[in-house]
C-alpha cells in the first residue's frame, strides 16, 4: 500500500480495468472503483472500459461527463470535497474553511496541486447536517470542523499519513437520534417480518400494505401498495425491486441513519417486496456521499444470505428467491427521481424518462419494477412484523404512520426526529430548541420554505408534505444568502435534459447573485416572479418542477429580504467586472489599489 492506502498500479491499463469489470457488471461502478484507483478517467480509460464492456465508447464517455465524482483530469491523491450546504457547509465562526486549507496547502479550489498530492474542491451536501461542517476525503466523511482541525488535516496531508492512520474519532458519524417513534423505538429482529409474511401469506401481507396506508415516504407520497400491486400484475419477463437511497436533498440525512442502524429492516422489506410481486433480483442504488457504508452494508447482506434471509429458498421457502445487489452513485441530484436512478443503473446519464409508461409497468431494463426509497422499506417490514392496524394507529386521516425527520441549522439538538404525521411545525421547533426562528425549510430547496406566522401548520400529505429535510433558519441568518445557495444548488444539478430547467435554474441563479451583490433592480425581482412560475410549469421532471420553489416562497413570504438589497438605481449594469476578479485576488493574494478596477 502506498502511503494514502491504494494499491500502487504498475501493470497496464487493459489488466487494471479488466480487473474494475471484474468486481461489477455496472458501467457507473466499474467507472468509480477505476477513478478510486487511477485518479481520474483519461480518454484511454474509456476505451479501455468500452472494449471490456462491449459498449459504445460514446455511451461511456457520456456517462463520465454527467456525474460529480467522476474526472477526466487527474484528482489528488488526498481528494477533498468541502460540503457547501447551509447546515453542513465550510463557513463557521466567520472562516472560510476551504480557503484556509487551500491556504495552507498552497492550492487552488477546484484545481490539482502541481506535485499531484492534494486537490480541494466544494461539493453539494453530503448529508451530515447535524455533524457540523464537514467535508470528504478520498470519498470519507470527516465532520464537525474548525480551524484547528483543517490545521491537523493539512498537516497529515502534507506528510502524507495514510487515512487509516489519522485519528478515528476524525471519521465518527454519529445517529443523532432525538426522538424515536414507531420505526425507531421497536426493535426489529432479522427475519421477523418475513416469517410474519410467510405465515399470513404474500397475498394477504399485500393486502395489509394497502390496508395500513403507506404511502412513499420520499415526498410523492404515492401509496405503496397500490405501486405494488400495480407491478405485481404487470406483465415481464423478470420483476424488480430497487430502493432509492441516494438522498440528496440539501438538508436530508434521514436514510443515512437508517442504513447504518436498521439497515435489516429495509432490507427485509425489500425481501418483502419481492415475495409479493415476484421479483428475484433487487438493488440498493447507494448514494455517492454515503460509499463509507458500503462495507457495513455487504457484511449484513452476506450474513443475511448466511442464515437463509436472501438468496434460493429464503427460510426454506421453495420458490422464493430473492438477492440484493448495490450499487453507488457518484454525484448527481437528479438520480434521486426514480426513472433517472434506473437510467443510471443501466449504464447511462441519469437523465429522468418521459411518463408513461411508469417504472411499475417498464422500469429497469424494460421490465416491471417497485421503486421505493429506504424509509418506506423499512416500514413495510415493520407493517407485516406488527400489523397495519398498528400502523394505523399513528398519523391522521390521510397521513397514517409516521414520518422520520432530519433537523438541522440554528438549533440547539439537531439529528434525527420521528413523529407521527399531524405533529405542528411548534412542537418540532421546541423539541430541538430553535428560538428566535427567522424561518423553517420543510422538504429541502424543493419544499415549502414558511415563516413564523405559520408555525402552527402540521406535517402531512393535507398540509406540509415533506421528504424528510426540517432546516431551522434564526433571525441572524441571511435569508437571501441561503436562498442563493438554494439556486446555486438547483443550477449545478440539473441534468441539462430540458431547456427550462437547464437555463432556467441558471437565470434565476444570475438573477439572486445580482439583488445579493447589491446590483439587483425591481425589475430583477419581478423578472424571477415570471421565470420561477415558467422553470416550474414547464421543466420536463420534478427537480425543474421545483427548483424556484424556495425563490418564490422567499419572494412571497420574505418580499423585505429582497427589497432591502435592491440597487437605488433602476439601469445598474448587468456586469460587475472588478467583483469578477475577485476570484483573480484571492488566488494570486493581492488587495492593492492595482488589483482593483475603478
Amino acid at each position: 500500500m502506498n502511503s494514502v492506502g491504494r494499491t500502487e498500479r504498475t501493470e497496464p491499463l487493459n489488466v487494471t480495468v479488466a480487473g474494475a469489470c471484474a468486481q461489477s457488471r455496472h458501467l457507473l461502478e466499474v467507472l468509480c472503483i477505476l477513478q478510486q484507483q487511477l485518479l481520474h478517467l483519461s480518454d484511454q480509460t474509456v476505451c479501455a472500459v468500452s472494449e471490456h464492456l462491449g459498449l459504445p465508447v460514446g455511451q461511456v464517455e457520456s456517462v463520465v461527463e454527467f456525474y460529480s465524482f467522476l474526472y477526466k483530469t487527474p484528482r489528488g491523491k488526498y481528494h477533498i470535497l468541502f460540503s457547501n450546504c447551509p447546515s453542513c457547509g465550510f463557513r463557521q465562526d466567520g472562516r472560510n474553511l476551504l480557503h484556509v486549507l487551500c491556504d495552507r496547502l498552497h492550492v487552488v479550489a477546484g484545481e490539482t496541486r502541481a506535485d499531484g498530492l492534494v486537490s480541494v474542491d466544494e461539493t453539494s451536501c453530503i448529508g451530515m447536517c447535524d455533524q457540523g461542517a464537514a467535508l470528504l476525503v478520498n470519498g470519507i466523511p470527516i465532520t464537525r470542523l474548525d480551524s484547528v482541525k483543517i490545521m491537523r488535516v493539512a498537516e497529515r496531508v502534507e506528510t502524507e499519513v495514510a487515512l487509516s492512520d489519522w485519528p478515528a474519532e476524525w471519521f465518527r458519524v454519529e445517529d443523532n437520534i432525538r426522538r424515536s417513534g414507531l420505526l425507531l423505538k421497536n426493535g426489529f429482529a432479522a427475519g421477523a417480518g418475513i416469517r410474519a409474511a410467510l405465515a399470513r401469506g404474500f397475498d394477504a401481507t399485500l393486502a395489509e400494505i394497502t390496508r395500513s396506508g403507506l404511502r412513499g415516504r420520499g415526498g410523492a407520497g404515492f401509496s405503496a401498495g397500490i405501486k405494488w400491486t400495480l407491478c405485481r400484475e404487470a406483465q415481464g419477463t423478470a420483476h424488480y425491486v430497487l430502493c432509492n437511497a441516494d438522498e440528496g436533498e440539501p438538508g436530508t440525512f434521514k436514510d443515512r441513519v437508517l442504513l447504518h442502524s436498521h439497515a435489516d429492516a429495509v432490507f427485509e422489506g425489500m425481501t418483502l417486496c419481492a415475495a409479493v410481486i415476484g421479483a428475484k433480483q433487487g438493488f440498493l442504488y447507494l448514494r455517492g456521499e454515503y460509499r463509507y457504508l458500503l462495507p457495513q452494508l455487504q457484511t449484513m447482506l452476506t450474513h443475511r444470505r448466511e442464515v437463509g434471509l436472501l438468496g434460493n429458498h429464503i427460510l426454506g421457502q421453495r420458490g422464493f428467491d430473492f438477492d440484493i445487489e448495490i450499487v453507488v452513485g457518484a454525484g448527481a441530484y437528479i438520480c434521486g427521481e426514480e426513472s433517472a436512478l434506473i437510467e443510471s443503473l443501466e449504464g447511462k446519464r441519469g437523465v429522468p424518462r418521459n411518463r408513461p409508461p411508469f417504472p411499475v409497468t417498464h422500469g429497469y431494463l424494460g421490465q416491471p419494477t417497485v421503486v421505493n426509497n429506504v424509509e418506506t422499506f423499512a416500514a413495510a417490514a415493520h407493517i407485516s412484523l406488527r400489523s397495519s392496524a398498528w400502523f394505523r394507529a399513528a398519523g391522521t386521516e390521510k397521513s397514517m404512520g409516521s414520518k422520520i425527520l432530519s433537523v438541522s441549522g440554528d438549533c440547539s439538538a439537531p439529528g434525527i426526529y420521528e413523529y407521527p404525521f399531524g405533529v405542528t411545525m411548534r412542537q418540532v421547533l421546541d423539541d430541538c430548541g430553535a428560538r428566535d426562528v427567522q424561518a423553517v425549510q420543510i422538504g429541502g430547496p424543493s419544499g415549502t420554505l414558511i415563516g413564523s406566522a405559520e408555525f402552527h401548520r402540521t406535517l402531512g400529505f393535507e398540509d406540509l408534505p415533506t421528504g424528510g429535510s426540517f432546516m431551522v433558519f434564526g433571525h441572524e441568518r441571511d435569508l437571501l444568502a441561503m436562498i442563493v445557495n438554494f439556486a446555486h444548488f438547483f443550477a449545478h444539478e440539473s441534468c441539462g435534459f430540458c431547456t427550462p430547467c437547464r437555463v432556467g435554474t441558471t437565470l434565476l441563479k444570475n438573477g439572486l447573485d445580482r439583488i445579493a451583490n447589491g446590483h439587483g433592480t425591481q425589475y430583477d425581482v419581478d423578472e424571477m416572479k415570471r421565470l420561477g412560475i415558467l422553470v416550474k410549469q414547464r421543466s420536463h421532471c420534478g427537480l425543474g418542477q421545483t427548483a424556484a420553489n424556495s425563490v418564490l416562497d422567499c419572494l412571497h413570504r420574505f418580499p423585505h429580504v429582497f427589497e432591502q438589497r435592491l440597487a437605488q438605481d433602476s439601469h445598474e449594469p448587468c456586469f460587475d467586472l472588478d467583483a469578477a476578479l475577485e476570484e483573480a485576488r484571492r488566488i494570486t493574494h493581492r488587495d492593492d489599489a492595482a488589483a482593483h478596477l475603478d
